[in-house]
């Protein structure tokens, strides 16, 4: 049978994104499609496709994933949708691995799962050999007539061919014409800031390291040398990945000794010298038995609540309509959780917690003041030691100065000790709880973004502006594990933190990188080496893409303009997007048929795209936001056989 122009597509991205659209074309055509409508698939990357480049199988295991080995699935388990051809969630291809390996699982691999549980965090590269599985299992299960090609290449660019098909360039000089093109680039380079560009040209001239953001396997971490210092900057999830590979992998261990864990150092290791805006990394994850707390229900900022408002016909404001919902689910939370666990912390419990709830009731006539019904029923029942204080969990060393880098590393140890206690209570602590609780929250804020939008001034100003950097530093963080290691690696002068708010800078004179922070005494933090612990920028209009920079010149693509509270336009972070399915927005404001976006370009239509889809958690809850990219990527599957 004869491949025609329009029967034929190609996805740009071969990494889980990419991926997902493959698994529901081949869905689709399963139960739609017969040998008489034949379906070509070219799938581009220069990377081997499943596991893309973030993903790679052969990456060092010391790269952790940031959710257990019960989170991720790469197929959905929606019954709405067409069933898939194969593959499993992640946890069921483990449990499958652990019965009975495949032939091609590397003893590094077979090793990993052999302690791998449900609970545990995978590290990428066994992600990426699951993803791997999958695309393979898939290709044995296509129908007739489906055929799919990979490209280990770039592509360089898409261009209308004038037909209502698309000439797709690619690195080796060749081209596709297809009648559809799906772009589902992932992370893709990113230019530097100006301050970033000025440290890079500083270390050019002085003869020293400079490290922009990357993806860390990217790195080649032997460049750093042992026993000079090294500034890091970013104490997110990226900073994990550098301590480990700085550590651990240069044969250092951690030993428990009973109350803790203890570094023992190879001698090999640089001295790292920590920095972020907070003074502190991320918090770190509760123990918990699934991905939500499950003692946790969402009484305020509900599902049903965000129907409401679409109902009414009312486009929420997040400071306004949606955060207060979910502070107050955080404060029950804390509240609740406080009772439950700490008996003696409320006098009188149930009288307490009928007054808070009624004071957190959002009635109509007392909706402006309902902070200060709360804080009154406080006054009577709680003390001030057992408070909770949510700005505070962010900025832990807020309002604080410390007359030396030791003083302030021995209150980052505090602040690390504290937290993995509190990680270990699960649910029985009050913190963590109302942490759960925005996490719940999250997942439905999600929701709300992407289905119903929210106003284009609180998505500046609020939604971006203040919670997404204050919502990740709480409930996005590492396992517990990691706090541990890092406070037993600051015990052991491995490791030290410059301060909050750092500012950094370059000695010219001794040709040194410099840190300080105004809340630390002392002289600057100084190194020859500086590492930027950043995942590189996920913004379009600052795209070291040659593929996406073309779209953009092209006019075939625009970033999406939001409007402040003054009335000023600016640039957000996504590509301006028609739903659904996905299509870009031209310049001229026309929609591209044909053409469809997946991902991470879509951060301006949608907030939050997680690294993966949620697998369904028996007895957990089921937010419509867990597998939002797979019924994205549904969606696109069924447009481009509507076209073929």
């Amino acid at each position: 049978m004869e491949i025609s122009q329009s029967n034929r597509a190609v996805i740009i991205g071969g990494g889980p994104r990419g991926t997902s659209v493959l698994e529901r074309l081949l869905a689709h055509t399963a139960v739609a499609r017969s040998p008489k409508a034949p379906l070509h698939i070219d799938v581009v990357d220069p990377y081997p496709a499943g596991p893309g480049h973030v993903w790679q199988p052969g990456q060092s295991r010391l790269f952790l994933m940031n959710t257990q080995s019960f989170y991720p699935t790469l197929v959905p388990e929606d019954p709405a949708l067409p069933a898939p051809v194969a593959g499993t969630t992640f946890d069921q291809w483990r449990a499958r691995q652990q019965r009975d390996p495949l032939p091609s699982l590397t003893a590094e691999e077979r090793a990993e799962l052999a302690v791998l549980g449900s609970n545990d965090f995978p590290s990428r590269a066994l992600y990426g050999r699951y993803l791997r599985c999958t695309v393979e299992e898939l290709l044995g299960k296509a129908s007739d007539g489906v055929t799919v090609e990979f490209h280990e290449t770039a592509a360089t660019s898409v261009r209308p061919a004038g037909d209502g098909t698309f000439d797709v360039g690619l690195a080796t000089g060749a081209a596709i014409r297809a009648g559809s093109v799906v772009l589902a680039l992932g992370h893709v380079p990113s230019r530097l800031n100006p301050e970033q560009r000025e440290l890079q040209a500083a270390a050019g001239q002085l003869g020293l390291q400079y490290f922009p953001p990357a993806v860390p396997a990217d790195v080649d971490w032997s460049q750093i040398p042992a026993g000079e210092p090294v500034l890091v900057r970013g104490m997110g999830l990226n900073f994990f990945d550098t301590m480990g590979q700085l550590t651990e992998g240069r044969g250092g261990k951690f030993v428990p000794n009973g109350s803790g864990l203890v570094y023992e150092p190879s001698g090999q290791e640089p001295r790292i010298i920590a920095a972020s805006r907070r003074g502190t990394p991320y918090r770190a994850k509760a123990a918990l038995d699934g991905y939500y707390a499950s003692s946790i229900t969402l009484r305020y900022l509900t599902e049903a609540a965000i129907e409401r408002l679409a109902k009414a016909g009312i486009r929420p404001s997040f400071d306004h309509d949606l955060w207060p919902l979910l502070h107050r689910d955080a404060l029950w939370a804390y509240y609740s959780t406080l009772v439950r666990s700490q008996p003696g912390a409320v006098p009188d419990a149930p009288a307490f917690l009928a007054a808070l709830e009624e004071a957190l009731q959002p009635h109509a006539h007392s909706a402006a003041n309902w902070e200060d019904s709360v804080e009154s029923v406080l006054a009577v029942h709680v003390g001030p030691r057992h408070r909770l204080d949510l700005p505070g969990l962010a900025a832990p060393l807020a309002g604080r100065s410390f007359e030396s880098r030791s003083a302030h590393d021995a209150a980052v140890v505090e602040f690390l000790l504290d937290d993995a206690r509190r990680s270990a209570l699960g649910e029985d602590d009050p913190v963590k709880m109302a942490i759960g609780a925005l996490h719940h929250g999250r997942a439905v804020l999600k929701t709300a973004v992407a289905d119903g939008g929210i106003t284009d001034a609180s998505w500046v100003a609020g939604l971006r502006g203040w919670f997404e950097s204050f919502v990740e530093g709480l409930a996005s963080g590492p396992p517990a594990l990691r706090s541990e290691q890092l406070a037993a690696l600051a015990r052991a002068g491995v490791v030290s933190f410059v301060g909050p708010d750092p500012k950094f800078g370059v000695d010219r004179r001794s040709a040194l990188f410099t840190a300080s922070s105004p809340w630390v005494a002392g002289p600057p933090a100084a190194a020859r080496t500086l590492v930027e612990a950043l995942a590189p920028g996920n913004r379009v209009s600052a795209n070291d893409s040659p593929l996406l920079a073309q779209l953009l010149a092209d006019g075939l693509a625009r970033p999406k303009l939001m409007m402040t509270a003054e009335g000023a336009p600016i640039e957000s972070t996504g590509l301006d997007v028609e739903p659904h399915p996905y299509r870009p927005v031209a310049a001229n404001g026309s929609v591209t048929e044909g053409l469809f976006v997946l991902g991470l370009q879509l951060s301006s239509a949608q907030w939050g795209t997680a690294i993966a889809a949620e697998a369904v958690q028996p007895g957990g809850p089921a937010y419509r936001s867990g597998q939002r990219t797979l019924r994205d990527a549904d969606e696109i599957a069924a447009a481009i056989l509507r076209r073929a």
